[in-house]
């Protein structure tokens, strides 16, 4: 029988069951002693006898009538909890829940989930990007998804991708009139949109050019937390934007965007999986993990 850590409970029902205490023992895989003085030791603990013993029998007094019509459905339970959390550790059962934002959901994730799900179907796998910064621990989550820079020192981390590239792209429609940005600051006379993080502050711009970095505070008439409602605004010639080369690529090779300033690339850690211990990992998580490393490490274009 699976361990509980609750022997003391187990042999007592396991007694009052058998009416014998080798029976009870053989049934425990536990030597006679050890379900005699477990037995004894749960009388003590509630200062009440249990059970009437002979050298030829064994019988429940009232008390232990009681005491064991009470604890034996709740040792059943208890027995089924254990178990149900054991299977986690070698069936692909249960529901994964992951942590991260919205964008490394959409760009990086999808379609490692899609091809996961078409895998293992019986997992259901939940995706929250709300607040990513927050502990995956506290909040109840198997694994998160952050920039490498951003994993806690004591997560395992998975790599996801190769470094992130960022760019700068407006649309036909705002380049009709203006002049493209040569460098950096020229970015002050033009209109752009700005992201705020979920947590207030606002992006900087970031560039490098030949080992030498420039930050960039802009200016604009929009100010939006999330990648592809600020993609929709540079497509409709709102103004510039900046965002992950692999946001914008789709729309730079059908020529719905324009990029510029492409020699002051700034680049970005790469994305990672992680999560809290390489110890009793369940089987779903551990699936995951494995297909991520079959597919191998991301590049964006």
């Amino acid at each position: 029988m699976q361990a509980t850590g609750l022997m003391e409970l187990e042999a007592v029902v396991a007694v009052a069951r058998c009416r014998n205490f080798r029976a009870a023992a053989s049934e425990l895989n536990r030597s006679r002693s050890a379900v005699s003085h477990a037995v004894a030791a749960m009388e003590k603990r509630l200062g009440i006898r249990l059970f009437n013993r002979s050298t030829r029998s064994v019988s429940l007094t009232e008390a232990g009538e009681l005491f064991v019509a009470t604890v034996a459905p709740a040792l059943a339970e208890i027995r089924w909890a254990f178990g149900a959390a054991s299977s986690r550790r070698t069936s692909m059962t249960g529901t994964l829940r992951i942590k991260t934002s919205d964008d490394f959901a959409r760009e990086l994730m999808a379609p490692i989930i899609l091809q996961y799900l078409r895998r293992f179907p019986e997992v259901k796998v939940d995706v929250v990007t709300k607040d990513p910064s927050s502990d995956i621990v506290v909040d109840g989550f198997d694994a998160g998804v952050r920039p490498a820079n951003h994993v806690p020192q004591d997560m395992v981390a998975v790599p996801l991708s190769y470094e992130l590239r960022m760019a700068v792209v407006g649309s036909l429609t705002y380049f009709e009139n203006r002049r493209k940005p040569r460098i950096p600051h020229d970015l002050l006379l033009h209109r752009c949109i700005r992201h705020r993080h979920q947590n207030g502050p606002l992006t900087p711009w970031r560039f490098e050019r030949h080992g030498k970095g420039v930050t960039i505070n802009v200016e604009g008439p929009l100010t939006l937390d999330e990648a592809s409602l600020i993609l929709d605004a540079a497509r409709a010639g709102v103004g510039l934007a900046y965002l992950r080369e692999s946001i914008v690529a789709s729309d730079l090779a059908h020529g719905r965007l324009v990029r510029v300033l492409d020699d002051w690339t700034h680049h970005l850690p790469g994305i990672c999986l992680f999560y809290p211990s390489r110890r009793n990992v369940s089987a779903s998580l551990r699936a995951l993990v494995d297909l991520i490393r079959e597919i191998g490490v991301q590049s964006e274009p």
